[in-house]
């Protein structure tokens, strides 16, 4: 079955919820493609943010991988 990810970026700062984002790609043919693009487009998008941006608001990424249909 189709799998579709769903990335949210996080900050370790009270107040500040996780906001969801689309990266390129969303829709994978099995979990561990989505499980892989995730781990992978997580520490690319991490590598990319400066280091200020990481210490000030403390960032991270979360992401899920579901089945279709169970969104």
């Amino acid at each position: 079955m189709k799998t579709i990810i769903i990335m949210y970026l996080c900050s370790q700062i009270p107040g500040n919820a996780c906001k969801p984002f689309e990266p390129e790609y969303t829709e994978f043919k099995n979990y561990g493609e989505c499980a892989r693009y995730g781990y992978q487009y997580s520490s690319e998008l991490m590598s990319n943010f400066s280091d200020k941006f990481i210490e000030e608001y403390r960032a991270y990424i979360v992401f899920d991988c579901k089945e279709q249909g169970m969104v």
